[in-house]
């Protein structure tokens, strides 16, 4: 639970979050039982207004140049405070992975 609290903390220290989910989704794939590999962020920030997607994640990527290194996936859903709203506040479920079945 190591880089899921470093990729927590440093996203709190980074950005102007509004509200910040971030789910280890690791045991949804083919590693060992433990691992912090794959992770689902659903962050809502008002930083994201005016930004396009790809300008989004590069934020993310920006702040987390450390922790990346150290994991495999990074699914991201990042909305601005009205964008979470008209969403009804949900997010997209992970698929279900397919390798290593």
């Amino acid at each position: 639970m190591i880089i899921q609290q470093q990729i927590h903390q440093r996203l709190l220290e980074s950005l102007d979050v509004h509200h910040l989910i971030l789910e280890n989704e690791s045991h949804m794939h083919n590693v060992p039982v433990g691992s912090e590999s794959h992770f689902k962020l659903v962050m809502i920030s008002n930083d994201f207004i005016g930004k396009r997607l790809v300008q989004r994640h590069q934020l993310i990527y920006a702040s987390l140049q450390e922790e990346m290194q150290h994991i495999h996936a990074l699914a991201m859903h990042l909305y601005t405070l009205d964008e979470w709203q008209d969403r009804e506040q949900s997010a997209p479920l992970s698929p279900k992975c397919h390798g290593g079945e």
